[in-house]
């Protein structure tokens, strides 16, 4: 179980699966040169990968809490390949607008505890370090914008363009929840992590960042 620094109540634990469809956009960005081979499932640059994916959350319920609205920046440090189970150590910061009710839905969804897709994703995680609230802003589209938590968790992106001016994008990776859903290929002008209390702290100019949609649902 985890508790939130801020304060909030321990997360429950519940026995079985318990439902949520939730739907909006995220970006990642890390220290691979772009485009991140994560994103098709192969080992990352240097065999390690130091990032973050950030969550808007456009439309969802969990465990019938409304979470729409909600933002999230789960923060990471994976050594090898991104599919093998224990490989990640993570710290979350979750949006302060949130409340406590969201807020203990959200970390319930994507720590496994509601089973579906999202437990899956989360043997993923070895290790989480922490919990933290911070203001988020995530204004990100096509590629191209910025997300900031506080002063935890800054990054804008610019995405990279065909000869005919077009986004470049992937389809049907590894990675994408959305089928034939496109995910745009972007350079990091500047990611910046200031997590010293856990050991992430890092910036990078020019490396890898992809947005895309997703949708993930679990009915039971």
């Amino acid at each position: 179980m985890i508790s939130m620094n801020s304060g909030e109540p321990q997360r429950r634990s519940p026995s079985k699966d318990r439902p949520y469809d939730l739907e909006g956009g995220l970006l990642e960005s890390c220290s691979c040169r772009a485009p991140c081979p994560c994103w098709i499932g192969a080992d990352p640059d240097g065999d390690r990968c130091l990032g973050f994916n950030a969550y808007h959350i456009d439309r969802g319920v969990i465990d019938g809490v409304d979470v729409a609205g909600c933002d999230f920046v789960r923060v990471f440090d994976i050594h090898g390949n991104p599919r093998v189970p224990g490989s990640w150590s993570q710290v979350v910061v979750i949006d302060q607008q949130a409340s406590d009710a969201q807020a203990l839905s959200i970390l319930d969804a994507y720590s496994g505890v509601l089973g579906g897709p999202l437990a899956d994703l989360a043997r993923l995680v070895g290790q989480t370090l922490g919990v933290e609230r911070a203001s988020i802003s995530y204004a990100v589209a096509g590629g191209a914008g910025a997300v900031r938590a506080g002063s935890l968790v800054s990054v804008s992106i610019t995405p990279f363009r065909g000869a005919d001016g077009v986004v470049t994008t992937l389809h049907d990776s590894l990675m994408a929840s959305i089928p034939r859903a496109p995910a745009y290929v972007a350079r990091a002008d500047h990611h910046e992590v200031s997590l010293e209390r856990y050991g992430f702290a890092w910036a990078f100019r020019g490396r890898s960042a992809v947005q895309s949609e997703y949708r993930v649902v679990n009915r039971v």
